[in-house]
């Protein structure tokens, strides 16, 4: 009877360390005003997606690779997808109407300010990339390299609202755990 209870009692801590332990690995907080990030790209939403000519085609691959996401692998994706957007998506288009421009400088520095905090998570070995966290954003990445430059920059720029929908639920989970 005693072992049983010892037995059971290990179980229940093991897992109670085990809950802990990955809620610390998957929760690095993002503090950013996600309605701000929102609103900025509503304002220029039409003035990108006008100029998509690959209705038929997405980039964020349906979102298939970002729903599908583990829990674990959430800050590894974020930060990918972040990466991505600001070395590549941000830095390739090209933007004449100097209002959209400021739009996207604005949400291009809310990204590198959540890279920064992204870095410090890894820096404390919170923030660890699996093989399907890599494989889930190298997919977003070849879908990309299929387009154009300029067409491929305008497209990602277009789904950027499911990049920052997926951000806000991850961030919500963060401030509930």
């Amino acid at each position: 009877m005693k072992v049983q209870r010892v037995s059971l009692w290990l179980l229940s801590a093991m897992l109670i360390l085990c809950s802990v332990y990955t809620r610390s690995l998957r929760r690095c907080p993002i503090s950013v005003d996600m309605r701000h990030l929102e609103e900025s790209f509503q304002e220029i939403k039409r003035a990108i997606q006008t100029k998509d000519n690959f209705q038929n085609v997405t980039i964020l691959s349906t979102l298939g690779a970002l729903q599908n996401t583990k829990p674990l692998d959430v800050c590894c994706v974020t930060k990918n997808l972040l990466a991505f957007y600001v070395d590549r998506v941000f830095k390739d288009h090209q933007e004449s109407d100097p209002q959209i421009l400021r739009k996207i400088s604005s949400i291009a520095n809310s990204f590198l300010y959540m890279q920064k905090t992204l870095q410090q998570c890894q820096v404390q070995r919170q923030c660890r990339c699996s093989q399907e966290a890599t494989n889930a954003t190298k997919i977003i990445h070849d879908n990309y390299d299929q387009l154009e430059v300029p067409s491929a920059a305008v497209k990602s720029l277009g789904e950027l609202n499911v990049f920052l929908a997926w951000i806000g639920k991850n961030h919500q989970e963060t401030s509930a755990a």
